[in-house]
């Protein structure tokens, strides 16, 4: 029998699940679990944001308060094995602050538990798999819409041989991305909207028809469009739109077997059908209108001109974490992705404020990994205050995230600093000043700086390359890019509305 604390207990119980990293915010008594954490060996970083973690309790895939200082470890056990088997997600365990500090005798064998080990993996029934490849080789559009869950599954090297055996066009969700190349030409994330319309077949491999693909409904969707569906998870099957065939099982051992049926047979969708000149048309259509977006030597500059010059210079191999409103959506079609899991951004849930924190996690792991691999944050100036006071933390760690504030004076729009002005001597700003706008060409690169980073105030084509790839090159302290562009910059007109049609 040894004398633990509680704080000690959890300490070696998150330890002997193999964590590395624990991320908080310290105040009475997580100090000492912070303090426990690293004399056991995980490295802690202070974070700057505390949101309602008591709400989290609810949204959590298990969420638990053990009973003792002895139930703790295998309390930590369940939590972390459940939060990797199935649908990966969040788990809750609340520990009782005078457990924390409470120091008793507890045995070795309480102490203990082993990791857990990684998830079972299960295959899909072969005659529901002999059902799927027969759908397939009927369609005339087919689609492969490739989403986080083959990411977290792990599935690059079965996808990329399945897509390019069967010839098939893809379009990945947000999170999807850059599990094969966005440069691969099967890709049709250029002709997305089109892509989703026509579709009279749709292969959908660990995405959910949730808002972010539109629920799967008209007028989004073809209303006869046959949905083969491939989840971990089955209480996802036949959400919004029932599949004409559901595949249950783990997304890479599913793929392989869509492989292995489609090797057998020998079958390929033909390249020169009319639905691969459609969307190879699209394609060109969307690209020349960026592209002349792209090009305008106007100023201030619009989105399309920044992530122009942005696309250019960043490495391929870099992490792209984004989020924001316009921001995020323009700049998911123009950076593209190379590498499956180099993507983080606001998620299902469309949260702002996460941006900052999935930097640091990324920039901490590189840092103790040191494999060469740029983190890059990419925010809305409305995204980056959720969450700002982080560059601090950044900067405390040195970690070398590089910031681009894609600032445009407010929340989709702002007002320029002449016309802000103005609306100030017609009355209180409060009443008068539009609810989207903030205030117009805000410093956020001077928040970098007071805290001992390097920050840039970016108008031009010309200021933007030159701090950016001066950024890109200084691996010592993180590097904030506020970058100026019209407060009226829009996305090119949309065949549909994202989402809600603003009546504004």
């Amino acid at each position: 029998m040894d004398e633990a604390t509680g704080a000690q207990l959890i300490a070696e119980s998150l330890k002997a699940q193999k964590v590395e990293y624990m991320f908080g915010i310290v105040g009475v008594p997580v100090i000492e679990v912070a303090m426990a954490a690293q004399a056991a060996g995980i490295k802690y970083v202070g974070m700057r944001n505390e949101q309602a973690v008591e709400a989290c309790r609810l949204y959590s895939k298990f969420s638990a308060r053990p009973s003792s200082l002895e139930a703790i470890p295998s309390v930590i056990e369940k939590a972390v094995r459940t939060s990797m088997y199935g649908r990966p997600g969040a788990c809750y365990v609340d520990i009782a602050g005078d457990m924390v500090n409470t120091v008793r005798e507890v045995c070795f064998s309480c102490r203990v538990v082993s990791c857990c080990p990684p998830p079972p993996v299960s295959l899909a029934d072969h005659g529901a798999i002999t059902e799927a490849i027969s759908v397939l080789k009927a369609a005339k559009r087919p689609l492969v819409i490739i989403g986080k869950g083959a990411a977290c599954g792990r599935a690059e090297i079965a996808l990329r041989q399945f897509v390019e055996t069967s010839c098939l066009p893809f379009l990945p969700t947000p999170m999807g991305k850059g599990l094969l190349p966005d440069d691969h030409p099967n890709c049709v994330a250029a002709a997305r909207s089109r892509a989703l319309l026509q579709a009279d077949v749709v292969l959908l491999l660990g995405a959910r028809l949730n808002w972010i693909l539109h629920f799967g409904l008209p007028p989004r969707f073809d209303p006869d469009v046959k949905v083969i569906q491939v989840d971990l998870c089955a209480e996802e099957m036949g959400n919004n739109v029932r599949p004409a065939v559901a595949l249950l099982g783990d997304i890479n051992a599913i793929v392989t077997q869509l492989l292995t049926c489609v090797r057998k047979d020998g079958w390929k969708y033909p390249s020169d059908t009319e639905w691969w000149n459609t969307l190879k048309d699209k394609i060109a259509a969307n690209a020349k209108i960026s592209k002349a977006l792209a090009l305008q030597s106007t100023l201030p500059m619009n989105y399309y001109t920044v992530f122009h010059h942005v696309s250019q210079l960043l490495p391929h191999d870099c992490i792209i974490v984004s989020e924001g409103a316009n921001t995020m959506d323009i700049g998911r079609t123009m950076l593209n992705n190379y590498l499956p899991r180099h993507r983080l951004d606001a998620g299902t849930f469309g949260t702002m404020g996460v941006g900052l924190g999935f930097a640091i996690a990324a920039a901490a792991v590189e840092k103790s990994e040191n494999k060469g691999q740029r983190v890059v944050c990419v925010e809305g100036d409305s995204a980056f205050g959720f969450s700002g006071m982080e560059v601090e933390t950044m900067c405390r760690y040195n970690l070398p995230v590089v910031i681009i504030v894609v600032n445009n004076n407010g929340i989709y729009s702002g007002v320029d600093p002449e016309t802000w002005k103005e609306m100030a001597k017609m009355g209180d700003l409060t009443s008068v000043a539009p609810p989207v706008t903030l205030l117009p060409e805000a410093r956020y690169d001077e928040i970098m700086t007071a805290f001992g980073g390097r920050g840039f105030l970016v108008r031009t084509v010309e200021e933007l390359r030159s701090a950016l790839q001066l950024s890109l090159s200084d691996w010592e302290k993180p590097s904030l890019l506020n970058v100026l562009i019209d407060p009226s910059s829009d996305r090119k007109q949309q065949e549909f509305p994202w989402l809600t049609r603003s009546n504004l």
